[in-house]
């Protein structure tokens, strides 16, 4: 299905509303009176990585490392693709106010290995980070990486840098080939906007990253809806979904996953193997930080689903997945 804009401004494919009635009033009653240990008491226990962790391609043919939030560095049937790369201090416009991160970016900008994809899943501020951009569109060893987006976000790619030629938007159910991976946009349930007058302008999407031999999810941000079974039964089943699973809240069911819904949604999609993102790097909502995982983690149990639970900066092969790590509970 193609995306859907009336009047200038793209809509969900299904009904959606952004904040309940009563959300105000209910937002200041959390921030003020909410007990949630909503930040690390510890330093997070991450894996530092360097650009030499990723000279060696993977045995299997496909390692991703989680960075951190919905930052995923896929290594997939010869190929890189980064996966909204957020390296900035805060998940906000400025870096002196905002969401701060719990835990510095475990591979360094500078440490990064040739990309052949920048993928952004739509342009939040958690998920496209300016600087990041600008840093990867100038960077000598990153000359040929293409950068792929939906529809709309290609404008902000080249006003922070990126030229024109290497940026592909993306429509729903819209494919790009870039060497041997076709990428492909799918529908998410979710909204657009950097500022106060341009909601909903630019899309947003999940993805779909097919490679000859390995195929991969990843949900970008997104509400429940009917459309992942679409996917599932369209492009899956896949060797791994990274799928959100934090910053979900009572005044804003449809646009964010609980984690008992984003297992729902890996079930739709065929998944052999869930990898939980968009948790453990930013106060984004009025839950505990560890919450999700835990969440996620008796979910899974009921239902007899396979996770991995990596640290930011661990690798993991689909193929040799290692056993569930319980590491935020030390914290």
């Amino acid at each position: 299905m193609s995306a859907v804009r009336v009047k200038g401004r793209f809509q969900n494919p299904v009904p959606t509303q952004l904040m309940t009635p009563g959300a105000l009033v209910k937002t200041l009653r959390s921030q003020l009176g909410g007990k949630e240990q909503r930040v690390p008491k510890l330093p997070l226990p991450i894996v530092r990585r360097a650009a030499g962790d990723f000279a060696t391609p993977p045995g299997s043919g496909l390692r991703v490392t989680w960075l951190g939030h919905a930052t995923v560095l896929i290594e997939i049937d010869g190929a890189r693709v980064l996966v909204d790369p957020v390296f900035g201090e805060r998940a906000s416009p400025v870096q002196f106010a905002g969401p701060k991160r719990f835990h510095p970016p475990p591979l360094p900008l500078t440490a990064m290995p040739p990309l052949d994809v920048v993928l952004i899943t739509h342009d939040h501020f958690d998920h496209l980070d300016r600087a990041a951009v600008a840093n990867l569109a100038n960077s000598a060893s990153q000359m040929k990486t293409r950068f792929v987006t939906t529809l709309g976000v290609g404008a902000r790619l080249e006003k922070y840098g990126v030229a024109a030629t290497r940026i592909t938007e993306l429509d729903w159910d819209a494919s790009v080939r870039v060497g041997p991976l076709t990428i492909t946009a799918t529908p998410a349930r979710h909204f657009s906007g950097r500022g106060i007058l341009d909601r909903n302008k630019t899309l947003w999407a999940s993805w779909v990253i097919d490679g000859p031999r390995h195929r991969v999810f990843h949900s970008g941000d997104t509400g429940f809806f009917d459309g992942p079974a679409d996917v599932g039964r369209t492009h899956g089943p896949f060797d791994l979904t990274m799928i959100k699973i934090g910053a979900y809240g009572m005044t804003w069911p449809d646009i964010h996953l609980t984690p008992e819904d984003a297992l729902r949604v890996h079930q739709m999609l065929r998944g052999k193997l869930m990898l939980p993102i968009h948790w453990g790097t930013f106060n984004l909502a009025f839950h505990a930080w560890h919450e999700p995982p835990e969440r996620l983690l008796a979910a899974a149990s009921a239902a007899g689903a396979k996770l991995v639970m990596p640290r930011p900066g661990q690798s993991i092969e689909p193929s040799q997945p290692p056993p569930v790590d319980t590491w935020w509970r030390a914290l």
